[in-house]
């Protein structure tokens, strides 16, 4: 069912509002990303664009580069613009490009957070997620060194990544939980029942790959609507998952401006109920 996109702003954790079409730095990242981005500069001027833009939630993580995100974004946005939110996370090894190994060690947690607070150049993290579950660690030994950040100040707010009902519950017992960041898009709706759950309990629900990495995938299904609207592909799937729930936080990746520039456009725009439902289809 659809919400009314009237609303583009989302309170997190009930208190910091941010505008649900934010802006995901995966890209501004090397070739499976890890190591610097190509084009330094350029990356600089996107973030800038999105700032200027409107945008005052970007997404960002340790294992980018890996910490070469987090300084990037420091280094194109420091002294932060009053409002902005910066969400990083942390838990993964990254020994080389497209090599993730999720690593929930306390020692390596807590590392994590110190580096990201300093990379960052920020006192408090206002919103830090487990990027992954490690296997091999109960997550209430992982989460420990996140709870004690959040008493010391360090952490504002605190998120998972990759996640089903019953690690969110699990997690919830050692230490409030405000979102969750799950692989959903218009084309893959595997995690269905995550997000029903989020929008249930107050939670944000933050799409990754909200445009499964290419919507000319569904270019077919939705030329049409796309058409009527003078919209690209790209901007339809970004409005339908802003019409799918309201707790639906968004963050597209580009390394262009002139793309950054039409995603942000999609929140003007409003479907008809029927064109939801036959997108929904």
């Amino acid at each position: 069912m659809a919400t009314s996109t009237k609303n583009l702003t989302y309170r997190l954790g009930g208190q910091l509002e941010i505008n649900r079409l934010g802006y995901g730095a995966m890209q501004l990242t090397g070739t499976g990303v890890f190591g610097e981005v190509a084009d330094r500069e350029n990356a600089k001027k996107v973030l800038q664009a999105a700032v200027a833009g409107g945008v005052n939630f970007i997404d960002t993580a340790e294992a980018y580069g890996p910490k070469l995100n987090e300084t990037l974004i420091a280094d194109a946005l420091h002294p932060y613009q009053k409002g902005v939110v910066i969400a990083t996370k942390g838990g993964f090894q990254r020994p080389g490009p497209n090599k993730w190994v999720p690593d929930g060690r306390p020692e390596f947690i807590r590392e994590n957070i110190e580096g990201s607070l300093q990379r960052l150049k920020v006192d408090t993290i206002d919103l830090w997620q487990l990027h992954r579950f490690d296997p091999k660690v109960p997550v209430e030994e992982t989460l420990a060194p996140v709870a004690d950040a959040v008493k010391a100040g360090k952490i504002r707010y605190v998120g998972l990544s990759e996640v089903d009902v019953a690690q969110i519950e699990r997690a919830q017992k050692v230490l409030p939980i405000v979102s969750v960041q799950n692989l959903y898009n218009l084309g893959n709706r595997q995690w269905e029942e995550v997000l029903d759950y989020t929008t249930q309990h107050n939670l944000a629900f933050i799409p990754w790959f909200p445009l499964a990495s290419g919507p000319d995938t569904l270019a077919e299904k939705i030329s049409k609507i796309a058409e009527k609207y003078n919209a690209t592909t790209a901007q339809i799937a970004l409005a339908w998952l802003l019409q799918r729930a309201d707790n639906i936080l968004l963050i597209p990746g580009t390394k262009s401006i002139q793309h950054l520039e039409e995603n942000l456009k999609a929140a003007d725009i409003e479907l008809t109920e029927e064109e939801f439902e036959q997108l929904s289809r």
